[in-house]
């Protein structure tokens, strides 16, 4: 099978799709770097944070759980809290792998390293739409990858200035985007059953279970879900 193309005009409109996101990526990344200060990290160990794990829900997370004293347990505990966090990528991955398996595992590597919720949406989208071109998804990634790693240094440098985003109203932009996202991928009610009792279950968790279990149990219900209604 051959190997989709990799364009630089697909990238560039990876990009462009990305820009209704800038507002919030650009507060939330300036959030992050204003709560690294409380936590006394060095703008360089949190700009490099931002750019090596470039997750924003578990870099928040990993801050809340922060010790200026480190023991095994703290690590244990922060690493699986993250996990927990980010496992959604598992499924997210799954989700796109015919689309990049016949792609050099060289680059499939790079493409999961820059993979987020919003650019595997847009290239969700975009492959159901007929595209196969990997630059969009590649270009959407690394354009929100340098736009929250270096939106991070003026957060920094400004301390607690914009420390919660909820006053300005850009929480709700993220929330707003997947849904408008969303709609062009409706299948009907049937396909969307899973959907319905994974977000049910993960509900449900959020009320009952502490901490961020609820990513897990929404996960792991709508796939069984998914499975189990398939006819």
């Amino acid at each position: 099978m051959a190997s989709p193309p990799l364009t630089f005009a697909a990238a560039a409109h990876g990009a462009r799709l990305c820009l209704p996101l800038l507002p919030g990526v650009l507060v939330f990344a300036t959030a992050f770097g204003a709560a690294a200060v409380g936590k006394g990290l060095t703008l360089a160990q949190a700009v490099v944070m931002s750019g090596l794990v470039y997750g924003g829900a578990s870099q928040m997370v990993a801050l809340e759980l922060w010790r200026d004293a480190w023991s095994w347990p703290a690590v244990l505990a922060v690493a699986t809290v993250t996990t927990i966090v980010n496992a959604r990528m598992i499924l997210m991955g799954a989700a796109i792998q015919p689309w990049l398996a016949p792609a050099p595992k060289a680059r499939n590597a790079l493409q999961v390293f820059f993979l987020t919720d919003a650019n595997w949406l847009l290239g969700s989208r975009y492959h159901a739409e007929g595209g196969r071109d990997h630059g969009m998804l590649l270009g959407a990634g690394l354009f929100l990858w340098v736009v929250w790693t270096f939106a991070t240094i003026p957060g920094y440098l400004a301390g607690a200035l914009v420390t919660d985003p909820k006053r300005l109203g850009l929480d709700v932009l993220m929330p707003i985007f997947f849904a408008a996202m969303l709609v062009p991928l409706w299948k009907g009610a049937r396909l969307a059953r899973p959907w319905a009792i994974a977000g049910l279950a993960a509900l449900a968790a959020q009320a009952l279970l502490p901490g961020y279990a609820f990513i897990i149990v929404g996960a792991v219900a709508g796939m069984l879900a998914g499975a189990l209604l398939d006819d």
